[in-house]
């Protein structure tokens, strides 16, 4: 696949160079362990407290953590292996999944905005995520698992780069 640029030059779709921070791991594990640990929590506090439904709510308790326990081990190293992005002066780059894989590839031409947040976890990390919109229907680019003064640079950087690129940004 490739696009052509206002310049005319050409854009392929090529795998990114650049790797998200190593700490996403632990933000990964973390929201991961905040999803399952609740209900783990409240299913088995009430087994215990309610007799005659023991069996019922440590039951489900215990498939939750059977099932939410290896994920939260093992999915962010899959996701840290495979998620990477890159931006060059002709565009940002990223892929995502391990799964299912997405490849994106936003033309400085095409971004309209540049956002950089942090969520509270990504606060305690030391992250944040860039969000590049573009006018495609495919929504925005984001670019997760940053460190918060790279994203910071990153954002500034895209948007000085975008207002001195050629186009209509549509």
């Amino acid at each position: 696949m490739a696009t052509t640029l206002a310049h005319g030059g050409e854009l392929r779709l090529r795998p990114p160079r650049n790797q998200v921070d190593p700490r996403a791991v632990g933000w990964w594990r973390s929201s991961l362990a905040l999803l399952f640990a609740p209900p783990v929590a409240v299913l088995a506090v009430l087994g215990l407290l309610i007799p005659p439904a023991r069996f019922w709510l440590l039951l489900p308790a215990a498939v939750i953590a059977l099932v939410g326990v290896p994920m939260t081990l093992a999915l962010p190293r899959l996701w840290f292996r495979h998620h990477r992005w890159e931006v060059t002066g002709d565009a940002v780059y990223t892929r995502t999944g391990w799964f299912f894989q997405e490849w994106r590839v936003a033309p400085m031409s095409r971004i309209q905005t540049v956002d950089s947040q942090r969520g509270p976890l990504e606060q305690r990390f030391g992250l944040a995520t860039v969000t590049v919109t573009t006018a495609s229907a495919k929504g925005a680019v984001k670019i997760a698992g940053l460190d918060h003064e790279l994203a910071e640079d990153l954002a500034e950087r895209l948007t000085a780069t975008t207002q001195a690129t050629p186009g209509d940004a549509t």
